[in-house]
């Protein structure tokens, strides 16, 4: 390749010698640099252009978010980060409020729910987390989930601090930090908060994902604002889905606006193979009902539900049927929860018309800022455990309003053990459970929804409790032993009762069968099936399993099987 200044001067071939395009000049935008001659090709190779790093990226006209930027920074304000490219200065310069973002390290210890007697080995996860005031940390309730150890590093430095943890709300899946080490808090300004965004409005993702150690920016645009379904709390709340990468690692990390303030918590993806890039993110809304119950209570109480099972109103017939006049729109009550506060006052097939005042569409839709519709259940998550909110119901062709008081779902397969031990008690080799998610989940993998039994999947998606204590109690599994020959291929089956007596709980069983004196113990399970022990010397004795297996007491098992 020749010098450019020793080719500019030279003819090859009898070609003219090329002349490039003006190009603008960087001092004044109007101004239009004269033409200057490039190298000529030889050997049919391509002209190279040889130029500083520095001077290209000197020369290089300024982007919309460079432009923003500078703008920005002229007018004394904080700048903050766009959808669009942009260098690593450039973003640091865009979102100031980086040093708040933390990496949470967790050390786990999960529950073992087939054998409650035993724990999970450790294990270790890192993810994200940001500092907001009162000297408080917020990341993902499944960042820290059965944590034994919970540590935090800054950015830019190389010391990790053991965090406490305050409280995990497990059904939005936020989790509240602080650190007792006062220099975990010099130099860092606190992440303010901002209104919840609208669509297309553009965000910036800061975290410690996978791929590296240290900190990363990935922008995006808010392309939906709904009803999500929040995997880890098994709960629906609204959300915002983004078209920005969260991977793994991501999760607990900020989301900041084009003015640097947050306007939620990354927390899961998407995975399908007919979708790409599609995040999801807690809003603020979430985020202040999470610290304000905090705040108030001194501990996460929960979002509280209405408590029915509610059906659409579409059709015109059923509204007719129903006694519904050309202008009332609502939705039918189909169940309402025994254990629901307002079980006393909602009935099956009342129409519920309103919610503190806004009208309920026949979908189950109602207002939700300009030109767009959201589920009523939002409305009912706003409000806090022990408010009361007006409820307009339509029954028998009249009007009724009543004032509810909310509570949290009681569900009678809980969606989650909020990180205690699961419970069981054992009678000779006989384990007795009380059925959970975590506990299917550990029966039957992370597909239990379509590999578990139907008549345990019935109960989970349908059944409801009538008293806020109860449990379905199953035979988890039985040790095999000399005395329990016979029963060895009962597995997950339902106790009814024990002795004629309903079986309420687990600890009812287990008061029942400890006070028992009779000469046999019966317990009736599902389809038929009894179980008999026999006394054979004075009280059979329980025994729970604490790390390891002790040998069974001998107990002689009478069975009888009933027409």
């Amino acid at each position: 390749m020749d010098d450019p200044s020793s080719a500019s001067n030279k003819r090859k071939r009898g070609r003219k010698p090329k002349v490039s395009p003006p190009s603008p000049d960087r001092s004044s935008p109007s101004a239009v640099a004269a033409p200057a001659p490039v190298p000529v090709a030889r050997r049919g190779r391509k002209p190279r252009r040889h130029e500083d790093p520095a001077d290209a990226d000197a020369a290089r006209p300024p982007s919309p978010l460079r432009r923003r930027v500078l703008n920005t920074v002229a007018n004394g304000g904080d700048a903050v980060a766009e959808a669009g490219p942009a260098s690593w200065d450039e973003v640091v310069r865009v979102v100031p409020c980086m040093d708040a973002v933390v990496k949470v390290f967790c050390v786990h210890t999960e529950p073992n729910f087939s054998l409650p007697w035993q724990r999970k080995r450790q294990y270790s996860s890192s993810s994200s987390g940001f500092i907001i005031s009162g000297r408080r940390v917020l990341t993902n309730a499944h960042s820290v989930e059965h944590y034994t150890q919970v540590k935090l590093k800054k950015r830019g430095s190389d010391t990790k601090y053991l965090a406490t943890v305050l409280a995990i709300g497990t059904e939005c899946d936020i989790a509240l930090l602080t650190v007792n080490d006062d220099e975990f808090w010099e130099g860092v300004s606190p992440v303010e908060f901002g209104t919840l965004p609208a669509l297309q409005d553009a965000v910036t993702v800061v975290g410690y994902p996978i791929g590296g150690d240290t900190i990363s920016v990935t922008s995006g645009v808010v392309s939906r604002i709904e009803i999500l379904s929040y995997v880890h709390g098994s709960t629906e709340l609204l959300g915002l889905q983004i078209d920005a990468a969260i991977n793994s690692g991501n999760s607990g990390g900020p989301a900041f606006n084009d003015r640097g303030k947050c306007v939620g918590i990354a927390f899961q993806s998407l995975k399908h193979e007919d979708a790409e890039n599609i995040g999801y993110v807690i809003p603020t809304p979430v985020i202040t009902h999470f610290i304000e119950d905090y705040k108030n209570s001194g501990g996460y109480t929960g979002f509280p539900i209405l408590g029915v099972e509610w059906q659409k109103m579409e059709n015109p017939d059923l509204r007719k049927a129903m006694g519904m006049k050309p202008d009332q729109k609502g939705v039918r009550v189909r169940r309402v929860e025994p254990t629901a506060p307002e079980s006393g006052c909602l009935q099956p097939s009342d129409i519920i018309l309103s919610f503190d005042g806004v009208d309920i569409a026949n979908d189950g839709t109602v207002p939700f800022r300009h030109g767009e519709r959201i589920g009523f259940s939002y409305l009912v998550s706003q409000k806090y455990t022990g408010e009361k909110a007006l409820v307009k119901v339509l029954r028998d062709s009249k009007v009724h309003e009543f004032k509810i008081r909310l509570a949290t779902h009681k569900r009678l397969v809980a969606a989650h053990v909020k990180g205690r031990p699961p419970s069981y008690y054992i009678v000779a080799g006989f384990v007795f459970a009380a059925v959970s998610v975590p506990y299917l989940r550990s029966e039957y993998g992370k597909d239990y929804e379509y590999d578990a039994p139907v008549k345990l999947l019935v109960k989970h998606l349908h059944a409801m409790a009538e008293s806020p204590d109860e449990q379905l109690v199953v035979v988890s599994q039985v040790l095999v032993s000399d005395i329990n020959i016979g029963y060895e291929e009962i597995v997950n089956t339902q106790v009814l009762a024990f002795n004629g007596q309903p079986v309420k709980n687990l600890k009812n069983l287990a008061t029942m069968v400890e006070n028992c004196k009779d000469e046999f113990l019966k317990f009736d399970l599902e389809y038929d099936q009894v179980k008999y022990l026999h006394l054979v010397s004075g009280q059979i004795r329980s025994q729970i399993f604490k790390g390891c297996v002790p040998k069974l007491s001998p107990h002689r098992l009478v069975v009888l099987i009933m027409p």
